[in-house]
């Protein structure tokens, strides 16, 4: 990897380090979301910081944030945006909803009904919007980083697997260590925001780099060992897709450039298995409503298999 790139990595992390103290390990899953081109499912309770990492990413990057809080009684095109009448020039136009932002933060998005679930899954998939039988691309780099609570589910639509396939990676924030948490209320309601410490476009040249790193051969056999392994092993009913293979080399190779190497290692693959899988597996026993299981699943997975090397 390039020294800009690796220096353009620790400016950002910095910044986003700046307004979400004593939360190193779910900042690098965000970086690593951002330069695999993945989305990102926060899974926690409110109050812990989801909206500011999201809003503080989009700043440091230099480009848009906007946050859509999902209700039930949401449209899909306050989501979207649609077509508004100007009566000036008797003719109807299109009005860009907050889905055309860099960053879009998808606020409690199993509140919201099935019908603007999918117009959100369907943009994140497809890069673009589809209004009036006409297609609009979305900005690049877009990032969705959506929110749950995984405590209260009065009023809620779960959201399917298969959309829960779209996410990258699913990561809960936690609660602050106690010193960084001292920071927090020293602070008070006051709200540090990061300045841009990159441009869209060398984001978007670093995601070049990301897919130069090497996985070797040995790496490969390991992570593919890993998902042949889901889908086999009896604590599990369903196991790991090949798109969920795919979501994890590319994650691996972004976790390598974020920590400044040209290729992938083991670890890498340990670290992201949970994050980049638990949600995509099905467990027999689900661990309560945070959904553990999986996890559990996979950590006792990680633990029978040898790593190379």
């Amino acid at each position: 990897m390039s020294s800009t790139g690796a220096e353009g990595i620790e400016r950002l992390r910095a910044a986003v380090s700046s307004v979400i103290h004593g939360k190193e390990a779910v900042i690098e899953l965000t970086l690593v979301a951002v330069l695999a081109g993945g989305h990102l499912l926060l899974q926690d309770v409110p109050g812990v910081g989801k909206t500011t990492l999201a809003a503080g990413l989009a700043r440091a990057l230099g480009g848009s944030f906007a946050r859509v809080q999902f209700t039930a009684d949401l449209l899909p095109s306050d989501v979207t945006g649609g077509a508004v009448y100007d009566s000036s020039k008797a003719t109807f136009s299109f009005r860009p909803g907050p889905i055309f932002a860099n960053v879009v933060l998808a606020d409690e998005i199993n509140r919201t009904s099935p019908k603007t679930q999918s117009a959100l899954f369907e943009a994140m998939e497809e890069g673009a919007v589809t209004v009036d039988g006409e297609t609009r691309p979305l900005p690049h780099p877009f990032l969705v980083v959506a929110t749950q609570n995984p405590y209260d589910f009065h009023g809620t639509f779960p959201l399917p697997d298969s959309q829960l396939d779209r996410f990258l990676m699913r990561v809960a924030v936690g609660y602050p260590d106690r010193e960084a948490e001292r920071e927090v209320v020293r602070s008070g309601a006051r709200r540090m925001v990061p300045e841009a410490v990159m441009t869209l476009e060398q984001v978007l040249a670093i995601r070049e780099q990301v897919r130069q790193v090497r996985v070797a051969e040995a790496v490969e056999d390991y992570l593919l060992d890993l998902v042949r392994a889901t889908r086999e092993d009896a604590r599990l009913l369903r196991g790991v897709s090949p798109r969920g293979a795919q979501a994890l080399y590319r994650a691996v190779q972004a976790l390598a450039t974020v920590r400044g190497r040209t290729f992938a290692i083991p670890e890498d693959v340990r670290t992201l298995a949970i994050p980049v899988l638990a949600h995509r597996v099905l467990p027999r026993s689900h661990g309560g409503p945070t959904g553990s299981g999986g996890a559990d699943a996979l950590r006792q997975l990680l633990d029978e298999l040898v790593a190379p090397g």
